[in-house]
């Protein structure tokens, strides 16, 4: 019998785009954050407002901010970057009280390479089978990092990373771009069942070339983009964001849009 598609509350027509607020955790308030991104509530508006199909947080500003739109993916570890050693992401969050926040999916990211790794799967095992049984998907953001990582973004270690969220149960898995549409489609590939979400990293130095690494990996056949600074550290979020879906959801090419960017 065919598992519940338990992705299903984030997706549209098969695919999808979340907007990510769990940076102030990994980065601290002074890395990305201006004015008004610092405020939640701007950056939860921005995920109303702009049609997004899921955002991620963790459990506190869930707490204080979230008001049942778009649907809630609970971020339930994380670390800071404070102290300079082999990176550990270890729960800070359960999943039941994820679901009492109401969240539709719980996230935890893996650091593949890390002197820690079999720490954080041996973790990510025992979530990915509670959110199960009480009907949440498990996101794995699956980063390659560590001393025993060279290069986090060739097609062999972020295909390796892809494979990882298959063979743990995960129902989706954030990873980084390789570049190149060629190169993703491996990953894509080598992640089987599991959707794809590429990560939208820190800030790009233009529109357009994001938007192009963006094109890539849904040529490649990813299901959709997980992006934070790439849209609330914009001067229009409401306008990338809208660029995002045209991408995403009609297939549109970067040429298309192209003109609209260069007159703005």
């Amino acid at each position: 019998m065919k598992a519940k598609d338990l992705m299903e509350p984030f997706m549209h027509e098969g695919k999808s785009i979340l907007l990510a607020y769990d940076q102030g955790f990994e980065h601290g308030p002074s890395a990305d954050f201006n004015e008004k991104n610092v405020d939640p509530e701007y950056v939860l508006d921005i995920a109303k407002k702009g049609g997004f199909n899921g955002i991620i947080l963790h459990k506190g500003i869930a707490e204080k901010y979230y008001e049942g739109k778009p649907p809630l993916i609970l971020k339930l570890n994380g670390k800071t970057n404070v102290p300079k050693i082999e990176p550990i992401s270890r729960q800070v969050c359960s999943v039941e009280y994820a679901l009492s926040l109401e969240a539709k999916a719980v996230g935890y990211t893996i650091y593949l390479g890390s002197e820690y790794e079999h720490e954080m799967l041996s973790e990510f095992g025992r979530i990915q089978e509670e959110a199960h049984e009480k009907g949440l998907a498990a996101i794995a953001w699956v980063y390659p990092r560590g001393s025993a990582v060279q290069n986090d973004t060739t097609r062999e270690i972020v295909s390796y990373a892809a494979r990882l969220a298959l063979e743990v149960g995960a129902d989706a898995v954030k990873v980084k771009y390789t570049g190149d549409s060629e190169s993703f489609r491996w990953v894509v590939r080598a992640a089987g069942r599991v959707r794809v979400f590429m990560s939208g990293g820190p800030k790009a130095p233009t529109e357009e070339s994001f938007l192009q690494q963006v094109r890539g990996a849904m040529d490649a056949g990813a299901a959709g983009l997980a992006v934070g600074r790439n849209v609330w550290q914009h001067e229009d979020p409401m306008r990338m964001a809208s660029y995002l879906k045209e991408i995403i959801f009609k297939n549109r090419k970067v040429e298309e849009l192209t003109s609209k960017i260069r007159i703005q």
